[in-house]
C-alpha cells in the first residue's frame, strides 16, 4: 500500500488530494483498508515524503531526487544545518548523531529521517560529495601519549590526530597547516599530517599567515605577475596623454583615512559661468595597466579584492601598482577615468560625462584635515571643499528621502605598543567629511550603471551590477517582533519597508540599543552581491548601481572600467561574453565574503589578545544575542563579543523565549532581553577556540 501511494503521488506530482478522493482512486474504500491508508498517509507525512494543506495531501518536492547542499556546523558540533542547493526548500536540521564525518562547509548528500519533529526537516549526512578544506590551519597540542591539532575555524568541530612520524619538526604550541586528512568513522577523530609549520601561535605575523591560509588568501604574487609589473613604467607617454582629456592643471585633491596608502579616487569642483558647480570624480585607470588575459589580470581575478587585516594589507595588485603607478599621489601625473557632473547650487544634476583623463593631484587630505578646514572656515582649498560639502549634504538628504538606509557599523581601531602588542582599542568616530566623499562615489557608481541602460535603440549590454535584494519577509517579521519588544514600531507588511527602516534607525540614534538594532537590521537584510542581472540596490534605494570607484582594491570595478570604455568608444561590448561576466560576479562575491570573514577573524584575535591579561575586570556591554545556552555580550568600549553561559546564571532556572529574544527566570521572572545593557566580569579567554567568557557582575 505504501509503495502504491508513493507511486501515485510521484506520477501526479502536482496534485493536492483529499483522503477520501485518494481512497476511491486506489480502491481503498472498505473501512479497514481506508483506516490503514490513513495511517500510511500520516506516516509518509511524518517522514517528509508528503506535505499537507488542510485536508489535502501532496508530494513534498524536497523528497524528489537527491538532497544536496552545504553543511554549516553549529555550537561545536552539537548539531548543524544543510543549506540545500535547491533554494526553494528550507535548511535541513542535522543532529550530532547525523553529522558523521562531515565538516563545516562540506558539500554533502542528506537522507531524511523517517520520523520528523520541529519546523525543519531532519536528516543525516550519508555522503560527502566535496570537502571544503584540503588543508586545515590550527595549533599543535601534545598530551602524554599523542599529538593533536586544534583547528582555528570554529565550525571544524573535531581535533585532528597527528602521528609522531608526520610532525615535520613542529612543536607544542606551533601554528601549523594540516593536510592529507583521513576520516572514515565519526566515532573517532580524523587523522592528518603536518605539511607546513607557520610558527609560534600568538605572534602577529603567524596569525596573519594562518588567516591567509584558512581563508585561501594568496600571500605572495607569482613570479610571472611580478615580471609583468617590472616591465610597467610609471612614465606616461605623450601619445597616451593625447588620447585623453588633460586635467592636470585643475585643482584636484584626494581625501582618505590617515592610514591609507593606495589612493584610487580624487575629487574636484569649479564654479561655472552660469553659477552651477562642475564636480569631478576621478578614479585611477587601473584597466590601462591590467589588460585582459595578462598574468596580472588572472591573479587579480583570483584574489578578487584587497584584504585589510589589522596591521597588514594583502593587496589585489602588487605594491608597485597599488601604492605607486596607479595611486593618485600628489604632484604626479596619473591616468584616470573621470565622471564630471554639473549641479545647480540646489544640488540638481543637470548633466554628466564619463571619459578617460590624466590628472595631477594637488593635495592629499585626510578626513580630519578636511573637517578642521570646514570647521575653521579657512585653509587650503576651502572654497572648493565648502561647495563640495554643501552639495554632498543636499545629495545625502535626497538619498535618504527616497528610502536609502543609513546603517551604522562602528569600526574598531587598535593602538599598539613598541612591541607590537595591543595596548588599547578605540571605536572610530564618524565625522561629516566621510560623507563628502561617500556621496560623490555613490553618485558616480549610479551614473555609470545607468550609462549602459540608455541606448537609443533599446539594446542592453552585458554588465556587472552591484545588487541588493529585498529582505526575506520572514526575517523582517522577526525583526519587527524584536524592535517591538524594545518599544519601537516596524510593520513588515507595509510597502515602504526601506523608509520605515530609515525612520526606525534614526529614532534609535544615540540610544543605548542603537548598535544592536543596527546589527539585527543588517542580519535581516539580504547580502549585497555582484550580478549581471540588475534588480537594483534595496539598501541604497537605487534602481541602478555598480562598483566603479575602487579599481585598485576591487576586481569588479576594474571590469566595469573596461566595459564602460568599450561601450563608450565602440557602442558594443566585444571583450566579454555574458557567461564570462556571470562567473566573474560569482568569483568576486565569493572572494568579498572571504575577505570580510578574514577581517572579522583578525579583529577578534586582537580583541582576545587585548583582554588576555584582564581576567576579573568588569565592563559595560549590551546583550547582542540570546540563545538556549546563554547570552552573548558585546562590550561597549572594544566591541569584543563573548558569552555568559546559562549555567553561570545561577540565581534561577532560565528558559529561552525564542519569540521575544529573551531568557526568563522560571521562579523569579527576571528577564534578559536582546538589547539590554549589562555589566559583566571577564572570567576567561580561549585563544585556540577564539572564545571570550563572562559572568554577570553582582
Amino acid at each position: 500500500m505504501k509503495n502504491k501511494i508513493k507511486s501515485f503521488f510521484k506520477k501526479y506530482s502536482g496534485a493536492k488530494i483529499k483522503t477520501k478522493t485518494l481512497a476511491k482512486k486506489l480502491g481503498y474504500t472498505e473501512p479497514h483498508k481506508y483506516a490503514e491508508m490513513k495511517a500510511v498517509l500520516h506516516a509518509l507525512f511524518t517522514e517528509g515524503f508528503l506535505d499537507r494543506s488542510g485536508k489535502r495531501y501532496f508530494l513534498n518536492k524536497v523528497s524528489e531526487g537527491k538532497l544536496i547542499g552545504t553543511l554549516q556546523v553549529i555550537n561545536d558540533g552539537n548539531f548543524g544545518f544543510v543549506k540545500l542547493n535547491n533554494k526553494n526548500f528550507n535548511d535541513i536540521f542535522i543532529p550530532e548523531r547525523g553529522l558523521g564525518t562531515a565538516l563545516n562547509g562540506d558539500e554533502v548528500e542528506v537522507t531524511l529521517f523517517a520520523k520528523q519533529r520541529g519546523k525543519n526537516l531532519e536528516g543525516e549526512i550519508t555522503r560527502i560529495i566535496k570537502r571544503k578544506h584540503s588543508e586545515i590551519v590550527g595549533t599543535l597540542r601534545k598530551t602524554k601519549s599523542f599529538y593533536f591539532v586544534v583547528p582555528d575555524e570554529k565550525g571544524i568541530h573535531r581535533d585532528i590526530y597527528i602521528n609522531r612520524d608526520f610532525l615535520k619538526n613542529a612543536k607544542n604550541g606551533d601554528k601549523v597547516v594540516v593536510g592529507n586528512l583521513e576520516w572514515e568513522h565519526g566515532d573517532i577523530n580524523p587523522e592528518g599530517e603536518i605539511i607546513e609549520v607557520l610558527g609560534k601561535a600568538g605572534s602577529h605575523e603567524v596569525e596573519i599567515a594562518s588567516i591567509a591560509k584558512e581563508f585561501d588568501l594568496p600571500f605572495k604574487f607569482p613570479k610571472e605577475v611580478l615580471d609583468e609589473v617590472d616591465n610597467i613604467s610609471d612614465a606616461i607617454s605623450s601619445n597616451e596623454i593625447k588620447k585623453r582629456v588633460d586635467l592636470r592643471k585643475e585643482s584636484i585633491v584626494t581625501i582618505d583615512p590617515k592610514s591609507a596608502k593606495d589612493f584610487d579616487d580624487a575629487v574636484s569642483l569649479k564654479v561655472l559661468k552660469n553659477g552651477n558647480f562642475l564636480v569631478g570624480v576621478h578614479i585611477a585607470d587601473v584597466s590601462h595597466y591590467v589588460p585582459k588575459k595578462s598574468a596580472l589580470y588572472k591573479e587579480a581575478l583570483k584574489r578578487g579584492t584587497s584584504v585589510y587585516l589589522v596591521g597588514k594589507v594583502i593587496p589585489m595588485l602588487p605594491e608597485k601598482l597599488s601604492n605607486n603607478v596607479c595611486s593618485l599621489v600628489p604632484n604626479k601625473d596619473r591616468l584616470t577615468f573621470s565622471v564630471e557632473i554639473e549641479f545647480t547650487p540646489r544640488g540638481k544634476v543637470v548633466s554628466h560625462k564619463i571619459f578617460k583623463s590624466v590628472i595631477n593631484s594637488k593635495r592629499r587630505f585626510t578626513y580630519e584635515e578636511v573637517q578642521e578646514i570646514l570647521n575653521k572656515k579657512s585653509g587650503e582649498h576651502f572654497d572648493m571643499l565648502f561647495n563640495l560639502m554643501k552639495t554632498a549634504r543636499i545629495l545625502r538628504k535626497k538619498r535618504m528621502k527616497t528610502g536609502s538606509i543609513n546603517f551604522i557599523t562602528p569600526e574598531v581601531h587598535f593602538v599598539f605598543d613598541e612591541k607590537g602588542d595591543v595596548k588599547d582599542i578605540t571605536i572610530s568616530k564618524h565625522i561629516e567629511s566621510h560623507e563628502l566623499i561617500e556621496e560623490y562615489m555613490l553618485l558616480a557608481n549610479q551614473l555609470v550603471a545607468k550609462e549602459v541602460n540608455r541606448d537609443e535603440n533599446g539594446r542592453t549590454f552585458p554588465f556587472v551590477y552591484r545588487i541588493h535584494d529585498k529582505p526575506d519577509k520572514e526575517k523582517l517579521e522577526e525583526f519587527g517582533s524584536f524592535v517591538r519588544s524594545l518599544g519601537y514600531f516596524f510593520n513588515p507588511n507595509a510597502g515602504d519597508t526601506s523608509l520605515q527602516l530609515r525612520t526606525l534607525l534614526e529614532s534609535a540614534k544615540n540610544k543605548p540599543e542603537e548598535a544592536v538594532i543596527n546589527e539585527i537590521a543588517i542580519r535581516s537584510m539580504a547580502k549585497a552581491i555582484y550580478s549581471t542581472e540588475n534588480i537594483g540596490h534595496y539598501g541604497l534605494g537605487f534602481s541602478f548601481y555598480t562598483h566603479f570607484t575602487s579599481p585598485i582594491r576591487r576586481f569588479p570595478d576594474l571590469i566595469v572600467h573596461q566595459l564602460i570604455f568599450e561601450y563608450e568608444t565602440a557602442n558594443e561590448i566585444k571583450g566579454y561574453k555574458l557567461k564570462e561576466l556571470e562567473n566573474i560576479c560569482i568569483q568576486s562575491s565569493n572572494r568579498e565574503r572571504a575577505a570580510v570573514d578574514a577581517e572579522r577573524e583578525m579583529i577578534k584575535i586582537k580583541q582576545i589578545q587585548f583582554l588576555n591579561d584582564k581576567i576579573g575586570e568588569e565592563y559595560q556591554g549590551i546583550i547582542s544575542g540570546v540563545t538556549n545556552f546563554g547570552l552573548f555580550i558585546k562590550l561597549n568600549h572594544t566591541l569584543a563579543e563573548g558569552l555568559v553561559h546559562i549555567k553561570d546564571l545561577d540565581d534561577d532556572y532560565y528558559v529561552f523565549d525564542e519569540k521575544n529574544y529573551t531568557l526568563r527566570g522560571k521562579s523569579k521572572g527576571k528577564k534578559y532581553r536582546l538589547g539590554d545593557q549589562v555589566i559583566v566580569k571577564l572570567i576567561s579567554v580561549n585563544h585556540e577556540r577564539k572564545e571570550i567568557n563572562f559572568t554577570l557582575a553582582d
